[in-house]
């Protein structure tokens, strides 16, 4: 069996050990303290049902995201929480004894959180890169004898691939030299774009993989969040499929260029097909290497029928060129403000009959 080979439908867990709250709404002096809150929130907020749950979904693995400093003490480098480790310990033998592939990453690091101005930045920060290796480090010591996934860093948001590429590979090396068969994801930098997978160092190694992620129309996906202050300036009901024009009139509220849309009257399947053709493009051109839709997903007050049209047409694209992918997010926060979930708050019902079949795959 190829290394890769269980992972075809996957559904991300968000919300549990990352982003349990935004840090950019935080004084920074108190933005990376781990209060007793946050601890009771990592141990009940996902629960054996939820595992089972997605299961029953046909989801074959799970995307588990974990922030630095859930794990990590923020002021004590190298001092990890072991009451939040044996959270991700449980949770992870409930995937392995329901048949679920787990992903584990590295969602928020230390020097790339992109909340505050003159933030630290890791690909020029010898110190946070050291940290960064030892953490994947540790857990490769603790999960040495696992079968999972390393994906090692969420959405390298600054413009820098040589440097990304640089620490990747300091990072490879520290796994390989204790596990050479370790499963390992690597993204591209600006958010994991798409267009940005040529930038990639790739291996000689069929145990690495990689990954983008894919949200595009941004003001479709994104429609009315607060974490962008201009969407929630905006507060517009965005269609899709939709005229172009609600498109065209959001950039031009934004000061920004709209003629990106001159040639979309309509901004629908079709609009879809073209943004992700680079991907189409990196499977041609590398047929041996294992690429994955990591991330994907739609904020959950867009309109329902509007969200199972984009995750259909999405989806579509990923079945016919065969590009494995796990969908954002199973379940956010009730507080959080950027609520991707698929399921309710407190039955964990699936949005929509319709929306299981899609991230089933049946699309047609």
């Amino acid at each position: 069996m190829r290394p890769f080979e269980r992972m075809k439908r996957g559904m991300g867990i968000g919300g549990w050990m990352s982003n349990i709250k935004r840090v950019a709404f935080l004084p920074r002096e108190t933005a990376f303290d781990f209060t007793a809150g946050d601890l009771e929130h990592i141990q009940t907020f996902i629960a054996k049902r939820d595992i089972q749950n997605i299961r029953s979904m046909g989801m074959d693995h799970i995307r588990i995201p974990f922030d630095q400093v859930v794990i990590e003490e923020a002021a004590v480098p190298g001092s990890y929480r072991e009451e939040v480790l044996c959270c991700l310990d449980r949770t992870i033998d409930w995937c392995m004894a329901e048949g679920l592939d787990v992903v584990i990453n590295l969602h928020r690091a230390l020097g790339n959180y992109a909340n505050y101005k003159n933030e630290p930045n890791i690909l020029g920060d010898g110190f946070l890169q050291a940290r960064f290796i030892r953490l994947w480090e540790m857990l490769e010591n603790r999960y040495h004898d696992l079968d999972i996934v390393f994906e090692l860093l969420n959405e390298v948001y600054r413009d820098d691939p040589e440097a990304w590429n640089v620490l990747a590979e300091r990072c490879v090396k520290a796994i390989r030299a204790k596990n050479p068969l370790r499963r390992i994801m690597i993204g591209p930098v600006k958010w994991n774009r798409l267009d940005r997978l040529g930038d990639l160092r790739l291996y000689d190694d069929d145990h690495i993989g990689y990954t983008f992620h894919f949200y595009e129309p941004h003001t479709f996906t994104h429609q009315r969040t607060t974490t962008s202050v201009l969407q929630y300036a905006y507060n517009r009901e965005i269609p899709y499929p939709g005229d172009s024009s609600y498109y065209r009139d959001f950039a031009l509220f934004c000061g920004e260029d709209p003629s990106g849309y001159d040639a979309w009257p309509a901004v629908g399947r079709d609009y879809i097909e073209n943004a992700l053709h680079k991907a189409a493009v990196f499977k041609k051109a590398h047929p041996d290497r294992f690429l994955w839709l990591g991330e994907f997903g739609t904020i959950r007050h867009a309109p329902l029928k509007c969200r199972e049209a984009w995750m259909r047409d999405v989806i579509r694209f990923a079945v016919r060129y065969d590009i494995p992918y796990s969908v954002w997010n199973y379940l956010s926060t009730p507080y959080d403000c950027n609520k991707f979930s698929l399921v309710t708050d407190d039955e964990r019902r699936i949005v929509s009959r319709e929306m299981l079949r899609i991230i089933q795959g049946i699309v047609d």
